[in-house]
């Protein structure tokens, strides 16, 4: 019995590895991109100083008009539709809050709470054996939740996980203070600062980790196929 194999078919596979791996989106592109994190500060750095001089109505529909603007600005580029969405939606219900409580500070109410509301849903993955940084991004990319059994993949995630956690309950103590104290600029130059600078450096640490989740499960995969491996090359063998 002989045995064929096409020369072609390694290059072949190795392109497609490569087109598969420069297609996939990274970390930061799956939250908005560069642009998304930095367009998110936009309508703080418009509403401290409208409030300021000119009221809080103003202020709001000024926050409000930049989030539009911005919102429309993704689609002209044609850039994904989700973040220019929630972005929008997200800034409507923080000036929607700071009307209802007559107060500029009341926008950044809805961000304060949200931060331990995720800090606490951060923690409990890791205790449960999820972290939750494994499951969304292997659920946004659409694969297998095989790293779980994989103990030293699980660690990796939990790391990630936990860093966010950190940053969350970080936001969440500084900016309640600040919030309780009545500095409502404060609170705005705060929300800014604990923004998208701890987002980048906490994405640094979570692309690192999820380096070393994706090593330990190819690592752990080869010896788990091997184990199945041996019997069909018995048998081809046997066959020859």
């Amino acid at each position: 019995m002989t045995h064929s194999s096409s020369p072609q078919s390694l290059p072949d596979a190795k392109t497609l590895e490569s087109d598969e791996a420069q297609s996939e989106p990274t970390l930061l592109e799956q939250m908005g991109g560069f642009s998304g994190l930095v367009s998110a500060t936009l309508p703080v750095i418009v509403l401290i100083p409208v409030n300021n001089f000119f009221g809080l109505g103003p202020a709001l529909a000024a926050a409000l008009g930049v989030a539009v603007i911005i919102a429309i600005w993704r689609v002209v580029r044609k850039e994904t539709l989700q973040p220019a969405i929630s972005g929008l939606l997200g800034v409507a219900l923080c000036a929607a809050i700071a009307w209802f409580t007559g107060d500029a500070k009341g926008y950044f109410l809805y961000g304060i709470w949200m931060s331990l509301a995720l800090c606490i849903a951060a923690v409990l993955s890791i205790l449960f054996r999820w972290p939750a940084v494994g499951v969304i991004w292997k659920g946004i990319n659409g694969e297998e939740m095989l790293w779980q059994k994989i103990p030293q993949a699980r660690r990796a995630y939990a790391i990630a996980t936990g860093g966010w956690a950190v940053i969350f309950l970080a936001r969440f103590v500084v900016q309640r203070a600040i919030y309780d104290a009545d500095a409502t600029t404060a609170l705005g130059v705060t929300r800014i600062l604990m923004g998208w600078p701890l987002t980048l450096l906490i994405t640094a640490l979570t692309v690192w980790m999820v380096r070393r989740a994706d090593a330990a499960v190819e690592a752990a995969t080869p010896a788990r196929e091997g184990t199945h491996a041996e019997p069909q090359q018995e048998s081809e063998a046997e066959n020859d």
